[in-house]
Order: structure tokens, then C-alpha cells, then sequence
């Protein structure tokens, strides 16, 4: 299915195309009903030959956790070697194609907001839970994930550098900024809220200032709070035959359910790292030091936030 940017044609550099398979997908109410149709989506969205696929938010339970009590949702959690999880991996390696997938994650105290990459073998090669939890809304009851990590990913097209976010992280800038010094070249962000012009607009700043492709999976209209407007940004801004510059939104589906596809040429992005000026370029670090001071200091914005 094709999505709302328009298609701009570009100097092909070193060739790398990667295929990335978005699924904006609806859940069906429980963990069976979703485990059925995420698995039958992945596989009618191999016949477009995809080396990711992505999930939005929590596929496990659908993100159902806003109008829920905490002691009900909670139950809705699985371990990461659950049945649920094992299907996906055996999935990844019937249709030789990577799968992230998401899920509320059972831990021996709270739950986690996660995500596994299993590569084309089934290897699980990622294993992130959401840094940046909501904690002013139902995700308060969430234990946070402790870091953020980037992994080699083995795709028919060569290593990718990948991380995760997930929601939230994306409005923090130095979420993508730590993936980005770990050495990602892909971050993959499963999502579950409206993306209006400010979210949209955060995604595209992330790519842009840290010259990292960013695809991002959510849920579509009717789901409650979600709108759909998954997308991928290349973080290519600058190319000679686009003065003075492009739109690195290379792909922005609608707001319907389906399975969306995006080429993201990681070739001309390595290339485009190697000349420009952003990313860890420029940067001057010792100059930083305010990021990591745990005294606080006036103004703060929210008083009743203070660390």
C-alpha cells in the first residue's frame, strides 16, 4: 500500500536498499486473537519481501491499558520466552525475514513496555523495554527499561545497525542521540498515540540531527487515541540536485489499517554520513555537563516533577 510523501527520485549511491513492512494494524481484544493475526499478517507481508517487520505498540495486549485498573492489565503480561513470543521467532525463521515485535513484558516485579528483534534465523538480536515511560497516565504501574541498546542485525542485504524507542522516547532528544553514538543506522519505534504535526515533527529532528533513518509503526484510526501516519524518515537532508534541501520523510501511510512498505536506501545514508555535518561531527561534550547533574537548579519547568 503506498503512502501520502511524494515519491522523490534520488542519486543512487551505494546500493543497500532495505525493505521495511509496517504493520498498522488493529488488535482483536486478547492474546490469542492477537498472536493469530500478527502471525497472518507477517505472512501476507512477506509476498512483498520485507527484511523488517514492524509492530506498533504492545501488540500483546493491543496497548489496552488506559481504561483498565492496573491488577487487570497487569495479568496480560508474558515472560520473553513465552508461547507468544516463541511463535514470532519461529515466524522470523519460516519466512526468513527479521520481526520486531512488541509486548507487555512479565518481569518478577512490574511489567515492561517491550520489544524483541528476532532476526532471519530466529536469533533474538534486540531485547529493548521503554525508557521513557508515560508515568502521568497508566504507565506509572510500568517499570522502566534501564538503557538503550543497538545490535548488528543480519538482513540478505548485509549488517544493519539497529536500536529501538518506543513512543515517549522519541520526545527526548537524547534517547536517539545515545543510539546514534552506539552506532545505529536504523531506529525502529513502535508507537501508540495520535501522530499530529509536533509527534511527526520530533521524529523527522531526531532523523535529521543524527543522520539515523527512523521508522516508526502505529496503530491505526479506530483504535482508541491512535490515528495511524506510520512512517519512515531516511535522515538525508542534503543532496546537491535538492538545494538546499529535501524532505527526509520517505514514507507517511494514512490513517487505514494495513501493511505498508518502505525502501530505505542504508547505501546513500552511509555515504551522506561520511560528509555531513551532523550526528557526532561537531559535538562538544565537556560542554554538557548541566545534562547529567542531578542538583537542581531554577527555573524548572515542573516543580512538582523534580528529580
Amino acid at each position: 500500500m503506498e503512502g501520502t510523501c511524494p515519491e522523490i527520485m534520488l542519486t543512487v549511491y551505494n546500493i543497500c536498499m532495505l525493505r521495511i513492512a509496517l504493520l498498522q494494524i488493529a488488535p482483536c481484544g486478547s492474546l490469542e486473537k492477537n498472536l493469530d493475526k500478527g502471525l497472518s499478517m507477517c505472512r501476507k507481508a512477506i509476498v512483498s519481501s520485507p527484511d523488517i517487520i514492524l509492530f506498533p505498540e504492545m501488540w500483546s495486549n493491543g496497548y489496552d491499558i488506559i481504561s483498565r485498573p492496573y491488577a487487570e492489565w497487569k495479568n496480560d503480561a508474558v515472560y520473553a520466552d513465552s508461547s507468544f513470543l516463541e511463535a514470532f521467532r519461529e515466524c522470523s525463521r519460516e519466512l526468513s525475514t527479521a520481526i520486531a515485535i512488541t509486548f507487555l513484558e512479565k518481569t518478577d516485579t512490574k511489567p515492561m513496555n517491550s520489544m524483541i528483534v528476532f532476526d532471519r534465523y530466529g536469533n533474538e538480536v534486540l531485547h529493548y523495554s521503554k525508557v521513557h515511560t508515560c508515568a502521568f497516565g497508566a504507565e506509572h504501574d510500568l517499570r522502566s527499561g534501564d538503557d538503550f541498546y543497538v545490535s548488528d542485525l543480519d538482513t540478505d542485504k548485509g549488517i544493519i545497525r539497529i536500536g529501538g524507542m518506543i513512543c515517549f522516547d522519541r520526545e527526548f532528544p537524547e534517547s536517539a542521540r545515545i543510539l546514534m553514538l552506539e552506532g545505529a543506522e536504523l531506529i525502529l519505534v513502535p508507537n501508540a498515540c495520535q501522530m499530529e504535526i509536533n509527534r511527526l515533527s520530533q521524529l523527522r529532528a531526531r532523523s535529521y540531527e543524527n543522520m539515523c533513518a527512523i521508522a516508526t509503526c502505529n496503530y491505526p484510526s479506530g483504535v482508541p487515541d491512535c490515528n495511524g501516519h506510520s512512517t519512515v524518515f531516511d535522515g538525508i537532508a542534503y543532496l546537491p540536485q535538492y538545494y538546499p534541501s529535501r524532505d527526509t520523510c520517505i514514507f507517511e501511510s494514512g490513517e487505514e489499517e494495513g501493511i505498508f512498505i518502505s525502501d530505505l536506501d542504508i547505501g546513500m545514508l552511509r555515504e551522506y554520513r561520511k560528509r555531513e555535518v551532523h550526528g557526532n561531527a561537531y559535538r562538544h561534550p565537556d560542554r554538557y555537563q548541566r545534562l547529567i547533574e542531578e542538583e537542581i537548579r531554577e527555573p524548572f519547568i515542573r516543580l512538582d516533577r523534580t528529580p
